[in-house]
Protein backbone atom coordinates (compact mmCIF):
# COMPACT_ATOMS: atom_id res chain seq x y z
CA UNK A 1 0.00 0.00 0.00
CA UNK A 2 2.83 2.40 0.90
CA UNK A 3 4.40 1.95 -2.47
CA UNK A 4 1.21 2.34 -4.60
CA UNK A 5 0.66 5.56 -2.60
CA UNK A 6 4.06 6.95 -3.17
CA UNK A 7 3.99 6.17 -7.00
CA UNK A 8 1.09 8.53 -7.34
CA UNK A 9 2.91 10.87 -5.12
CA UNK A 10 6.00 10.38 -7.55
CA UNK A 11 4.00 11.25 -10.32
CA UNK A 12 2.52 14.26 -8.92
CA UNK A 13 5.70 15.53 -8.45
CA UNK A 14 6.92 15.20 -11.92
CA UNK A 15 3.81 16.50 -13.33
CA UNK A 16 4.31 19.85 -11.39
CA UNK A 17 7.78 20.24 -12.17
CA UNK A 18 6.85 19.66 -15.84
CA UNK A 19 4.38 22.53 -15.43
CA UNK A 20 6.37 24.68 -13.14
CA UNK A 21 8.58 26.55 -15.77
CA UNK A 22 5.56 27.42 -17.37
CA UNK A 23 3.97 28.82 -14.97
CA UNK A 24 6.61 31.53 -14.26
CA UNK A 25 6.70 32.34 -17.65
CA UNK A 26 3.13 33.29 -17.10
CA UNK A 27 3.48 35.01 -14.10
CA UNK A 28 6.37 36.77 -15.71
CA UNK A 29 5.06 37.31 -19.28
CA UNK A 30 1.75 38.41 -17.34
CA UNK A 31 3.74 41.25 -14.96
CA UNK A 32 5.56 42.42 -18.45
CA UNK A 33 2.03 43.03 -20.46
CA UNK A 34 1.12 45.30 -17.36
CA UNK A 35 4.76 47.16 -17.57
CA UNK A 36 3.74 47.70 -21.55
CA UNK A 37 0.18 49.03 -21.22
CA UNK A 38 0.98 51.01 -18.85
CA UNK A 39 3.79 52.65 -21.16
CA UNK A 40 1.74 52.36 -24.45
CA UNK A 41 -1.05 54.40 -22.50
CA UNK A 42 -4.91 54.49 -23.88
CA UNK A 43 -4.30 55.81 -27.27
CA UNK A 44 -2.16 52.73 -28.58
CA UNK A 45 -3.03 48.57 -27.77
CA UNK A 46 0.46 46.93 -26.42
CA UNK A 47 1.15 45.18 -30.07
CA UNK A 48 1.07 48.92 -31.96
CA UNK A 49 3.60 49.59 -29.47
CA UNK A 50 5.65 47.14 -29.92
CA UNK A 51 5.64 47.29 -33.43
CA UNK A 52 6.66 50.63 -33.27
CA UNK A 53 9.66 50.29 -31.38
CA UNK A 54 10.75 46.90 -33.59
CA UNK A 55 10.57 49.62 -36.61
CA UNK A 56 13.13 51.97 -35.10
CA UNK A 57 15.86 49.30 -34.65
CA UNK A 58 18.51 48.99 -37.25
CA UNK A 59 18.19 45.28 -37.70
CA UNK A 60 21.10 44.73 -40.31
CA UNK A 61 23.74 45.94 -38.03
CA UNK A 62 22.20 44.49 -34.96
CA UNK A 63 22.34 41.02 -36.76
CA UNK A 64 25.70 41.41 -37.62
CA UNK A 65 26.78 42.39 -34.06
CA UNK A 66 25.18 39.12 -32.81
CA UNK A 67 26.30 36.93 -35.12
CA UNK A 68 29.69 37.90 -34.43
CA UNK A 69 29.27 37.54 -30.80
CA UNK A 70 27.71 34.19 -31.24
CA UNK A 71 30.88 33.20 -33.09
CA UNK A 72 32.84 34.14 -30.44
CA UNK A 73 31.18 32.66 -27.59
CA UNK A 74 31.30 29.44 -29.32
CA UNK A 75 35.20 29.62 -29.64
CA UNK A 76 35.24 30.38 -25.40
CA UNK A 77 32.92 27.50 -24.62
CA UNK A 78 34.74 25.27 -26.45
CA UNK A 79 38.00 26.44 -25.33
CA UNK A 80 36.58 25.82 -21.98
CA UNK A 81 35.49 22.43 -22.45
CA UNK A 82 38.67 21.30 -24.45
CA UNK A 83 40.61 22.62 -21.00
CA UNK A 84 38.69 20.79 -18.59
CA UNK A 85 38.33 17.67 -20.60
CA UNK A 86 42.31 17.73 -21.36
CA UNK A 87 43.05 17.55 -17.76
CA UNK A 88 40.78 15.54 -16.23
CA UNK A 89 39.63 12.74 -19.09
CA UNK A 90 40.87 12.45 -21.97
CA UNK A 91 43.30 14.18 -25.06
CA UNK A 92 41.28 15.64 -27.50
CA UNK A 93 41.91 18.37 -29.60
CA UNK A 94 40.17 21.82 -29.59
CA UNK A 95 39.68 21.30 -33.34
CA UNK A 96 37.94 18.26 -33.22
CA UNK A 97 35.81 19.29 -30.07
CA UNK A 98 34.50 22.48 -31.41
CA UNK A 99 32.13 20.92 -34.09
CA UNK A 100 30.64 18.73 -31.11
CA UNK A 101 30.41 21.82 -29.12
CA UNK A 102 28.17 23.41 -31.40
CA UNK A 103 25.91 20.35 -32.53
CA UNK A 104 25.12 20.29 -28.85
CA UNK A 105 23.27 23.88 -28.61
CA UNK A 106 20.94 22.39 -30.51
CA UNK A 107 19.73 20.16 -27.17
CA UNK A 108 19.99 22.96 -25.72
CA UNK A 109 17.18 24.77 -26.82
CA UNK A 110 15.28 22.34 -24.86
CA UNK A 111 17.97 21.44 -21.96
CA UNK A 112 21.67 22.88 -21.02
CA UNK A 113 22.13 19.26 -19.38
CA UNK A 114 20.89 17.41 -22.30
CA UNK A 115 23.60 19.24 -24.41
CA UNK A 116 26.42 18.21 -21.92
CA UNK A 117 24.98 15.02 -22.02
CA UNK A 118 25.77 14.54 -25.90
CA UNK A 119 29.01 15.47 -25.08
CA UNK A 120 29.49 13.07 -22.58
CA UNK A 121 28.13 10.40 -24.98
CA UNK A 122 30.38 11.61 -27.89
CA UNK A 123 33.65 11.77 -25.54
CA UNK A 124 32.40 7.89 -24.22
CA UNK A 125 32.20 6.51 -27.62
CA UNK A 126 35.76 8.46 -28.63
CA UNK A 127 37.78 7.32 -25.92
CA UNK A 128 35.97 5.10 -23.62
CA UNK A 129 35.63 7.23 -20.52
CA UNK A 130 33.04 6.57 -17.89
CA UNK A 131 29.78 8.81 -18.52
CA UNK A 132 30.02 9.66 -14.81
CA UNK A 133 33.88 10.41 -15.05
CA UNK A 134 32.41 13.00 -17.87
CA UNK A 135 29.42 13.95 -15.95
CA UNK A 136 31.84 15.11 -12.85
CA UNK A 137 34.07 17.53 -15.85
CA UNK A 138 30.30 18.90 -17.20
CA UNK A 139 29.85 19.52 -12.98
CA UNK A 140 33.21 20.74 -12.79
CA UNK A 141 32.35 23.57 -15.57
CA UNK A 142 28.78 24.92 -13.78
CA UNK A 143 30.66 25.16 -10.61
CA UNK A 144 32.89 27.41 -12.09
CA UNK A 145 30.82 29.17 -13.98
CA UNK A 146 28.01 29.72 -11.06
CA UNK A 147 31.16 31.26 -9.69
CA UNK A 148 32.63 33.53 -12.12
CA UNK A 149 28.83 34.90 -12.55
CA UNK A 150 29.07 35.99 -8.95
CA UNK A 151 32.09 37.80 -8.97
CA UNK A 152 31.22 39.61 -11.98
CA UNK A 153 27.86 40.42 -10.82
CA UNK A 154 29.48 41.33 -7.18
CA UNK A 155 31.84 43.82 -9.08
CA UNK A 156 29.31 45.30 -10.97
CA UNK A 157 27.25 46.25 -8.14
CA UNK A 158 29.99 47.42 -6.52
CA UNK A 159 30.46 49.95 -8.94
CA UNK A 160 26.48 50.96 -9.57
CA UNK A 161 25.44 49.93 -5.83
CA UNK A 162 23.01 53.06 -5.51
CA UNK A 163 21.66 52.68 -8.83
CA UNK A 164 19.84 49.44 -8.83
CA UNK A 165 15.93 50.07 -9.20
CA UNK A 166 13.42 49.41 -6.16
CA UNK A 167 11.84 46.45 -8.34
CA UNK A 168 15.47 44.35 -8.01
CA UNK A 169 16.70 45.27 -4.66
CA UNK A 170 16.40 41.99 -3.94
CA UNK A 171 19.87 41.73 -5.86
CA UNK A 172 21.53 43.52 -2.91
CA UNK A 173 22.16 40.12 -1.29
CA UNK A 174 24.35 39.16 -4.22
CA UNK A 175 27.80 39.79 -2.38
CA UNK A 176 26.60 38.15 0.66
CA UNK A 177 25.39 35.15 -1.34
CA UNK A 178 29.23 35.18 -3.18
CA UNK A 179 30.61 36.03 0.77
CA UNK A 180 29.18 32.73 1.62
CA UNK A 181 29.64 30.57 -1.69
CA UNK A 182 33.61 31.78 -1.32
CA UNK A 183 33.46 30.44 2.32
CA UNK A 184 31.91 27.00 1.13
CA UNK A 185 34.13 27.03 -1.92
CA UNK A 186 36.96 26.56 0.56
CA UNK A 187 35.90 24.27 2.61
CA UNK A 188 34.92 22.25 0.12
CA UNK A 189 38.18 22.93 -1.30
CA UNK A 190 40.46 22.01 1.46
CA UNK A 191 38.16 18.22 2.24
CA UNK A 192 38.87 17.44 -1.29
CA UNK A 193 42.74 17.83 -0.78
CA UNK A 194 43.11 16.80 2.49
CA UNK A 195 44.55 13.47 3.56
CA UNK A 196 41.87 13.01 6.01
CA UNK A 197 39.40 12.27 3.25
CA UNK A 198 41.53 10.91 0.89
CA UNK A 199 40.01 7.41 1.26
CA UNK A 200 36.15 8.72 2.04
CA UNK A 201 33.18 7.01 0.41
CA UNK A 202 31.85 10.03 -1.03
CA UNK A 203 34.94 11.20 -2.68
CA UNK A 204 35.28 8.24 -4.33
CA UNK A 205 32.64 8.54 -5.67
CA UNK A 206 32.72 8.95 -9.81
CA UNK A 207 30.62 12.46 -9.77
CA UNK A 208 33.60 13.49 -7.85
CA UNK A 209 36.48 12.50 -9.94
CA UNK A 210 37.20 16.37 -11.44
CA UNK A 211 37.03 17.99 -8.47
CA UNK A 212 39.51 14.66 -6.78
CA UNK A 213 41.90 16.07 -9.49
CA UNK A 214 41.77 19.88 -9.45
CA UNK A 215 44.17 21.86 -8.19
CA UNK A 216 43.22 25.82 -6.68
CA UNK A 217 44.92 27.15 -9.67
CA UNK A 218 42.39 25.11 -12.31
CA UNK A 219 39.17 26.43 -10.77
CA UNK A 220 40.98 30.05 -11.12
CA UNK A 221 42.01 29.00 -14.90
CA UNK A 222 38.64 28.15 -16.11
CA UNK A 223 37.27 31.74 -14.30
CA UNK A 224 39.87 33.28 -16.38
CA UNK A 225 39.33 31.52 -19.71
CA UNK A 226 35.26 32.08 -19.12
CA UNK A 227 35.28 35.87 -18.66
CA UNK A 228 36.13 37.14 -22.21
CA UNK A 229 32.97 36.12 -23.15
CA UNK A 230 30.81 37.75 -20.56
CA UNK A 231 33.02 41.04 -21.46
CA UNK A 232 32.33 40.48 -24.89
CA UNK A 233 28.73 40.02 -24.02
CA UNK A 234 28.62 43.21 -22.05
CA UNK A 235 30.15 45.11 -24.70
CA UNK A 236 27.97 44.01 -27.46
CA UNK A 237 24.57 44.40 -24.74
CA UNK A 238 25.46 47.69 -24.34
CA UNK A 239 25.96 48.68 -28.02
CA UNK A 240 22.59 46.39 -28.69
CA UNK A 241 20.75 48.75 -26.12
CA UNK A 242 22.02 51.34 -28.31
CA UNK A 243 20.43 50.15 -31.79
CA UNK A 244 16.77 50.34 -29.24
CA UNK A 245 17.51 53.85 -28.56
CA UNK A 246 18.31 53.17 -24.87
CA UNK A 247 21.64 54.36 -23.81
CA UNK A 248 22.94 51.75 -20.84
CA UNK A 249 27.23 52.51 -20.71
CA UNK A 250 29.62 49.25 -20.44
CA UNK A 251 29.80 49.65 -16.92
CA UNK A 252 26.29 50.08 -16.17
CA UNK A 253 25.96 47.08 -18.70
CA UNK A 254 28.66 45.23 -16.36
CA UNK A 255 26.55 45.63 -13.32
CA UNK A 256 23.21 44.03 -14.90
CA UNK A 257 24.57 41.50 -17.73
CA UNK A 258 25.34 38.95 -15.20
CA UNK A 259 22.82 38.94 -13.02
CA UNK A 260 20.09 39.19 -15.77
CA UNK A 261 22.36 35.91 -17.11
CA UNK A 262 21.60 34.59 -13.52
CA UNK A 263 17.56 34.73 -14.66
CA UNK A 264 18.35 32.74 -17.60
CA UNK A 265 19.20 30.06 -15.48
CA UNK A 266 15.44 30.08 -14.71
CA UNK A 267 13.91 27.44 -16.13
CA UNK A 268 11.12 28.60 -19.05
CA UNK A 269 10.30 29.19 -22.41
CA UNK A 270 11.66 32.31 -24.03
CA UNK A 271 13.79 33.05 -21.36
CA UNK A 272 11.16 34.74 -19.75
CA UNK A 273 12.73 35.61 -16.62
CA UNK A 274 15.84 37.51 -18.22
CA UNK A 275 13.53 39.12 -20.78
CA UNK A 276 10.97 40.50 -17.65
CA UNK A 277 14.19 41.80 -15.97
CA UNK A 278 15.12 44.27 -18.60
CA UNK A 279 12.18 46.35 -19.14
CA UNK A 280 12.36 46.63 -14.51
CA UNK A 281 15.59 47.65 -14.73
CA UNK A 282 15.00 50.57 -17.35
CA UNK A 283 11.19 51.28 -16.61
CA UNK A 284 10.94 54.39 -18.83
CA UNK A 285 12.06 52.59 -21.69
CA UNK A 286 9.53 49.50 -21.21
CA UNK A 287 8.66 49.04 -24.61
CA UNK A 288 12.52 49.08 -26.13
CA UNK A 289 13.74 46.97 -23.59
CA UNK A 290 11.18 44.41 -23.81
CA UNK A 291 11.76 43.67 -27.13
CA UNK A 292 15.73 44.05 -26.92
CA UNK A 293 15.02 41.30 -23.71
CA UNK A 294 13.29 39.10 -25.88
CA UNK A 295 15.61 39.45 -29.47
CA UNK A 296 18.98 39.06 -27.59
CA UNK A 297 18.31 36.24 -25.52
CA UNK A 298 16.52 34.05 -28.12
CA UNK A 299 17.81 35.32 -31.00
CA UNK A 300 21.49 34.20 -29.24
CA UNK A 301 19.88 30.29 -28.96
CA UNK A 302 18.45 29.94 -31.77
CA UNK A 303 21.33 31.00 -33.79
CA UNK A 304 24.05 28.97 -31.79
CA UNK A 305 21.38 26.12 -32.87
CA UNK A 306 21.72 27.50 -35.96
CA UNK A 307 25.92 26.86 -35.88
CA UNK A 308 25.49 23.71 -34.49
CA UNK A 309 23.38 22.82 -37.54
CA UNK A 310 25.90 23.55 -39.81
CA UNK A 311 28.32 20.67 -37.74
CA UNK A 312 25.66 18.64 -37.36
CA UNK A 313 26.78 16.14 -40.17
CA UNK A 314 30.24 15.56 -38.94
CA UNK A 315 28.76 15.67 -35.46
CA UNK A 316 26.19 12.09 -36.19
CA UNK A 317 28.92 10.98 -38.19
CA UNK A 318 31.27 10.93 -35.12
CA UNK A 319 28.47 9.71 -32.94
CA UNK A 320 26.63 7.32 -34.76
CA UNK A 321 29.15 6.35 -37.79
CA UNK A 322 27.62 5.04 -40.56
CA UNK A 323 24.09 4.12 -39.71
CA UNK A 324 23.63 8.30 -39.13
CA UNK A 325 25.29 9.07 -42.56
CA UNK A 326 22.87 6.49 -44.14
CA UNK A 327 19.79 7.28 -42.35
CA UNK A 328 20.67 11.17 -43.62
CA UNK A 329 21.30 9.88 -47.22
CA UNK A 330 17.92 8.52 -47.16
CA UNK A 331 16.16 11.80 -46.18
CA UNK A 332 17.90 13.88 -49.06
Amino acid sequence: MAASAEAPRSGLARRAGRLLPWLISVACFAFLYTRLARAAGPERSVAEYLLGVFGTVPWSRWLALMVAYSGFYLLVDTLVLWRVINWFNARVSYRELLPVRASTYILSILNEQVGKGAIALYLNKRSGVPGWELGSSMLFVMTCEFYYLLIWATIGLALHWDDLPPALSVFRSVPWVAAGATVVAAVALWAFRSPRFADAAWLRRPLMHAFRQARPWQYGAILLLRSPSLLAGVLVYSIAAGLFGVDIPFLEMLTYLPLVIFGTLVPGPFRAVAVTMWPTLFPEHAGAMAVFGFVQHNFFVLFNAVIGLLFLRKTNRELFGETAETAGDGLE
